[in-house]
């Protein structure tokens, strides 16, 4: 994880993040002056960003919003004090609504971000200043260290090229806390296909089927928020087990990056899990990023220790074959 130390200091009325990349200044550097490359990391787990406006001078402004598994939106803009390409710039950063304005009620923080060189790569120093000690608490109960962090260990799958990052690594399952779980897995083929492969039962009945020796029995596919999913398998000759299937709705449907939905198995009682999609495609490949929310940390472990992980891999390898297919 890049980040390694988050610290608050109430009399200097700062927060510091630190954090170390296997990477140059300059490609750090590009990471955080492009709006395609901050939306993908500028927003924790669960809120991606999207820069709608970007005007990198000295004066100009940027505006972003982002957007959580229910479609909330929170917004942020930043305008920019100083640039000293590639060692770093100064914000002044700020909440703001849908039309850019600023919140009332909500601080607006002197922000820096330096860059400079290590022996490994590079590092960067990201110091935000606070009018009050006030201040400070309040951003720190909205859960900007611990989101903070989050949004910042993103930042390695976007400074490597992405082939180079998940090619052949397989299926791979983060613990991000107690109740959350990120599942990321490369395919081979254009984001578009794989979005169809998800929202197609046609294509779904060739990949989704977990272990060798099931078929998906019943596919329903939700194409709007509201819209019930429901998806059923059963054993095949001699495999055993018992036939079961999941159940739910969607929440948010951004065709062809983004698809929330909730799910839990068909006839159980009480709350099952937020599943949040997205997809995002480099090269021709295109990473599947998996974030689930479970209710508590007992059924996080539960469903992990079933095997899930591998049943997951057997369907993404499926999945590329099917892609060549389409």
């Amino acid at each position: 994880m890049p980040v390694t130390d988050i610290s608050t200091d109430a009399e200097n009325r700062t927060m510091t993040l630190i954090a170390d990349f296997a990477a140059p200044v300059e490609r750090l550097w590009k990471a955080f002056t492009d709006p395609s490359q901050l939306d993908r990391f500028w927003g924790p787990p669960g809120w991606p960003s999207t820069f709608h406006q970007f005007d990198f001078t000295v004066g100009g402004k940027a505006v972003y919003y982002m957007t959580s598994p229910q479609g909330e939106r929170s917004g942020g803009s930043w305008e920019f004090l100083n640039i000293l390409e590639p060692h770093g710039f100064e914000v002044i950063d700020a909440f703001v609504d849908a039309e850019g304005n600023p919140l009332e009620g909500f601080p607006s923080m002197r922000m820096s971000f330096a860059f400079e060189s290590t022996a490994d790569g590079s590092r960067m120093i990201n110091t935000t200043h606070f009018d009050s000690a006030e201040a400070l608490e309040q951003v720190v109960a909205m859960g900007a260290v611990e989101g903070s962090r989050m949004a910042m260990n993103q930042l390695d799958a976007v400074l490597q090229d992405l082939r180079e990052y998940a090619q052949g690594k397989g299926t791979r399952v983060e613990l991000l806390d107690d109740t959350h779980v990120r599942i990321t897995r490369l395919v081979d083929g254009p984001r578009d296909l794989v979005w169809r492969a998800h929202h197609e039962p046609e294509l779904m009945k060739q990949w989704l089927l977990g272990p060798d020796g099931w078929e998906m029995t019943e596919c329903v596919i939700a194409t709007a928020p509201g819209d019930a999913h429901r998806t059923s398998w059963a054993p095949v000759g001699d495999t055993e087990g018992e036939a079961f299937g999941f159940e739910g709705e969607a929440v948010l449907v951004d065709a062809p990056s983004r698809e929330v939905s909730t799910e839990r198995m068909q006839g159980m009682e009480g709350p099952g899990t937020v599943n949040d999609l997205n997809l995002y495609e480099e090269d021709g490949a295109t990473l599947i990023t998996l974030l689930i929310e479970y209710p508590d940390k007992e059924m996080r472990d539960m469903i992990l220790a079933t095997g899930m992980t591998d049943g997951m891999e057997t369907s993404y390898a499926r999945l590329e074959s099917a892609l060549l297919t389409v």
